[in-house]
C-alpha cells in the first residue's frame, strides 16, 4: 500500500504544479471515468455478441440445448444436417469472430476477459470443422435424432412432458422428424457418392434400433407414449386434441418416414458402408480426426502422444492391480484381475433394482456428511436419484441429467438396471462420484447457478466436463470410500477403462488398428466379455476422439493440484482449489491452467 500512496502523492504534486487551480481534483476521476466507460461499453458489446452466438447455437441444434437444460426451443428440432443451414451457421461464426476481434480485450474485467477467451476458442474450434462434411454422417448406433426423441417419450428425459404446452412441443418435434429423416437419407446418399460413409459394423449394430421404431399401428409406437399418459388435470378438449394429433402425426407422417429410413439403411446404405475401422480411412480423414482430437481434449496433443499417455496409465494401473488383488483373494497375474472379479458371485449381490438404488441412496447420504470438508462451493440445486424408466433402459447406461434452469427439475443420477442379478457392486462408489456428486452434479448444476453468460452456462467442452468427473472419482480415496479393496478395485477399473480408451481410440483412428484389435485389447486389459468390448469399441468408432477428453482432462486437473500443493505448501487449501477449478464453469484446459497459476501467484 505504501508504494501506491507514494506514487499517488507524486502524481498529485505534479498536477498541482502545472495545472490550473481546481483541475487537480477533477483530473484523476475524469480519467478513471473514461476507463470505466470504455470497459463498460466493451463489456456490453461482448455480452451482446455472446448472447447472439449462444442463441444461434441453440436455434441451430435445439435438442442439444434442451439436453443442457435450456428448453426455450422445445418445439423445434432444427435442421443442422442441411448443407444450406450448415453453411449459414459457419458464416455466422466467421462474422462473430470478426466482431469479437474488434472488442478491446484489455479494457475488460478479468471475468469478461475469460468470456472473451472462451468465445474466441469456441468460434475458432467450430470453424476448424468447416472443411469436413460431418452432416453426411447423421446417424450412428450411439446417437440419432429419431432415437433421442423416442427416449423422451416417457417424459423422464431432458424434454419435459407435464403441461399441455409441453405435449404440444413434443408433438411439434414429431411433425418435424419426418423431414429430418428424409434430409438424413439424402445426406447419406450424397456420402455414398463421395466415399464419406460409416463403418459397416456400427451400422449393422444401429439397424435393429431403427427397425424397432417402426410400429404396426400408431398406438403401438413409442412416440405415442405421451398420449397414453395424459395428466388427469388436462381438459377433455385438450386430451382429445392431443390424442388425435399424436395418432394422426404418427400414422401419416412419422411412421412412413421411419419405414423409409429402416429400408434405406438395410438395402442401400449398409451394403455401401466401408469395411475399414478408423476415421483416417475417410477422405481428408486424418486431418478431420486431428480437429476432433483438438476439440475433445482442448489441447494440441497429437494422437501418438495421447497413445503413449494411455499405455503409461495402463501400466501404472496394472501395478495397482498387483497390489490390491491379493487383498481380494486373487493371486494370479495382475492383468487377469478384472476377469476374475467378473466371475465372483459375491460381487453381484442384488436380486431387485430397488436394492441397487438403495445402495446409491446410502452412499449419497454418506457423501453429504463428507463433501463439506472438501468443498466450500457447492450447488444449491438438489440431486435426485432415480431408476432409469423401462422405456429407455435397454439402450441407456447409468448417467446424469442436468437440472432445468427454471428449477422445475433437479439434477438426476439415473441408475440403469436391466438385470439386477448381473449388476456388479465393485464399481458403484466410483460411478456415483462421477455421475452424481461431486462429479457432474457439482460442476453442471453449479454452472447454472453462477452468473455466467448463456453460452457458458449451457455450453462447455468434453475435456473439462468429463475430466472433472473423472478427477472427482479420485476424491473417494481422501473420503475413505475406497477402504474396502473391492471398492478401490472398482475405482481402478474405471480409471483403466479411461486409459484404455486413449490407446484404442488413437490406435483405430490414427495408427491403423482394426476393430478386432481394439476388441482384443479391451478384453485383455479390462477383462470384458466379447459383447461389451465390441459395443465399447464401436462407440469409439462412431465418436472419434470423444473418449479422449476424460483422462486428458482428469490428468490436467491432478497435475494442477500437485503444482498448487507443491508451490503453496501449508498455504494450500483443497476446498479453495476446488472453488478455483469450478468457480467460473467450464474452461478449455489451457485457460484453466492460467487461472490456477494466477491463483497460486496471488496466494503466495
Amino acid at each position: 500500500m505504501k508504494h501506491i500512496l507514494k506514487l499517488g502523492a507524486i502524481a498529485c504534486a505534479a498536477m498541482i504544479a502545472c495545472a490550473p487551480a481546481g483541475a487537480a481534483a477533477d483530473a484523476k476521476p475524469a480519467a478513471a471515468q473514461t476507463v470505466n466507460a470504455t470497459a463498460s461499453a466493451e463489456a456490453k458489446r461482448l455480452n451482446k455478441l455472446a448472447d447472439e452466438y449462444y442463441d444461434a447455437l441453440a436455434r441451430f441444434d435445439p435438442v442439444s440445448a434442451g439436453e443442457s437444460g435450456d428448453n426455450r426451443f422445445a418445439g423445434e428440432i432444427g435442421m443442422s444436417i442441411s448443407a444450406k443451414n450448415r453453411a449459414a451457421q459457419f458464416a455466422r461464426y466467421k462474422d462473430y469472430l470478426k466482431r469479437l476481434h474488434t472488442i478491446q480485450r484489455g479494457a475488460l474485467t478479468q471475468r469478461d476477459q475469460t468470456s472473451y477467451d472462451i468465445l474466441d476458442y469456441e468460434l475458432t474450434t467450430a470453424l476448424r470443422f468447416e472443411p469436413f462434411p460431418e452432416h453426411l454422417l447423421p446417424i450412428t448406433q450411439m446417437d440419432s435424432l429419431p432415437v433421442m426423441l423416442a427416449n423422451y417419450a416417457g417424459g423422464e428425459g431432458a424434454q419435459p412432458l407435464s403441461t399441455v404446452k409441453d405435449y404440444q412441443a413434443y408433438l411439434s418435434r414429431l411433425n418435424q422428424l419426418g423431414p429430418w429423416i428424409d434430409q438424413a437419407i439424402a445426406n447419406m446418399r450424397e456420402g455414398m457418392k463421395r466415399g464419406v460413409v460409416q463403418p459397416k459394423a456400427i451400422m449393422l449394430s444401429a439397424l435393429p434400433q431403427f427397425k424397432q421404431l417402426v410400429a404396426n399401428k400408431p398406438e403401438d409406437s413409442i412416440y405415442y407414449t405421451p398420449a397414453k399418459k395424459l395428466p388427469a388435470a388436462f381438459s377433455d378438449a385438450d386430451k382429445k386434441k392431443l390424442v388425435d394429433g399424436y395418432r394422426s402425426t404418427i400414422a401419416n407422417k412419422l411412421n412412413p418416414a421411419l419405414v423409409r429410413l429402416a429400408a434405406f439403411l438395410e438395402k442401400e446404405y449398409i451394403p455401401a458402408c466401408r469395411t475399414s475401422t478408423g476415421w483416417s480411412a475417410l477422405p481428408q480423414g486424418m486431418d478431420w480426426y486431428l480437429v476432433r482430437v483438438a476439440s475433445q481434449t482442448t489441447t494440441d496433443l497429437q494422437p501418438e502422444q495421447i497413445h503413449q499417455i494411455g499405455l503409461k496409465e495402463v501400466a501404472r494401473i496394472q501395478s495397482e492391480y498387483a497390489r490390491i488383488g491379493p487383498q481380494m483373494g486373487y493371486n494370479g497375474p495382475a492383468a487377469g484381475l478384472p476377469t476374475w472379479v467378473l466371475e465372483q458371485p459375491k460381487y453381484k449381490p442384488f436380486k431387485t433394482d430397488k436394492e441397487v438404488i438403495e445402495v446409491y441412496r446410502k452412499l449419497d447420504a454418506q457423501l453429504r456428511t463428507k463433501l463439506p470438508a472438501l468443498f466450500t462451493l457447492r450447488p444449491k440445486t438438489p440431486l435426485d436419484l432415480r431408476l432409469e424408466p423401462e422405456l429407455s433402459r435397454a439402450t441407456a447406461s447409468d448417467h446424469y441429467t442436468p437440472p432445468a434452469v427454471d428449477g422445475t427439475r433437479p439434477g438426476v443420477f439415473w441408475s440403469v438396471v436391466n438385470d439386477p442379478t448381473q449388476y456388479g457392486s465393485t464399481g458403484m462408489v466410483t460411478l456415483f462420484l462421477h455421475e452424481g456428486q461431486p462429479g457432474h452434479h457439482f460442476h453442471i448444476a453449479l454452472m447454472q447457478e453462477l452468473d455466467l453468460p448463456n453460452f457458458r452456462k449451457f455450453g462447455g467442452n468434453n475435456a473439462f466436463t468429463e475430466g472433472w468427473a473423472l478427477y472427482a472419482e479420485t476424491l473417494g480415496k481422501e473420503m475413505g470410500l475406497f477402504d474396502k479393496p473391492e471398492d478401490y478395485f472398482g475405482h481402478l477399473n474405471d480409471e483403466m477403462l479411461r486409459a484404455v480408451r486413449l490407446v484404442v481410440d488413437t490406435g483405430m483412428h490414427a495408427k491403423g488398428w482394426t476393430r478386432e484389435q481394439s476388441i482384443q485389447y479391451m478384453r485383455e486389459t479390462l477383462g470384458y466379455p466379447e459383447s461389451i468390448a465390441r459395443s465399447e469399441t464401436e462407440r469409439y468408432m462412431a465418436w472419434p476422439g470423444q473418449a479422449l477428453g476424460y483422462k486428458i482432462g482428469s490428468l490436467k486437473i491432478q497435475e494442477l493440484r500437485r503444482r498448487a500443493e507443491k508451490e503453496l505448501g501449508p498455504k494450500f487449501s483443497l476446498p479453495k482449489f476446488h472453488e478455483i477449478v469450478l468457480g467460473e464453469g467450464t474452461l478449455p484446459l489451457a485457460l484453466l491452467e492460467k487461472k490456477v497459476d494466477r491463483w497460486i501467484a496471488d496466494s503466495k
